[in-house]
Order: C-alpha cells, then structure tokens, then sequence
C-alpha cells in the first residue's frame, strides 16, 4: 500500500463529525477571528477606560462571556482556560482587587 493509499484510507476512516468541509472550516475561523477581535476590545476598553467602574467592567466580561459561549456552544472549558485568567488578572491589575 503506498502512502498516498494509506493517507486516504485513514481519512476515509475518521467519523464524518470529524471531518469539516472547507466552507465549515472557513466559517469556524472566521468566528475565531471575531471572538478574539471581541475579547481584545473589552480587554482593551477595560484597561484603558479610566472612567469604567468595577461593575461596568465585571457586566462586560460577563456580557463577553455569554457572547463567546454563543458563538461556541458547549466550550466553557475552553473560555475558563483561555480567556477567564486574561479578564481576572486584567481586573485584579486594573482594579487593584483581590
């Protein structure tokens, strides 16, 4: 069998949820894109805008929160890994919280 044979064979193998067509593909990056547009503005609005309070900032990273988890159903692991350490030391800085 050549490598090319078994290349497609492996591929033939996967289960179709694993397989993402081009147009799905473009689609999940494209929404990659804009949550880490989204997430990178309120991180920036949050550290740059002297006049927000604490509240207003806690309401927008939960408002971010629920955005990210729309656009990503079911990748809340994912969101408290990446995200929620950057927002909770950005606030702690920020805010001088505990």
């Amino acid at each position: 069998m050549h490598a090319n044979e078994q290349q497609i064979q492996t591929a033939e193998q996967t289960s179709p949820v694993q397989r993402l067509t081009a147009e799905e593909a473009a689609e999940e990056l494209r929404l990659l894109r804009r949550l880490q547009m989204m997430m990178n503005l309120v991180l920036q609005t949050i550290a740059q805008d002297s006049s927000l309070t604490v509240d207003e900032a806690s309401q927008m990273v939960a408002d971010a929160r629920s955005a990210a988890l729309a656009m990503f159903p079911g990748k809340e692991l994912a969101y408290d890994l990446i995200w929620r350490p950057r927002f909770q030391r950005l606030m702690r800085e920020r805010f001088r919280l505990m």
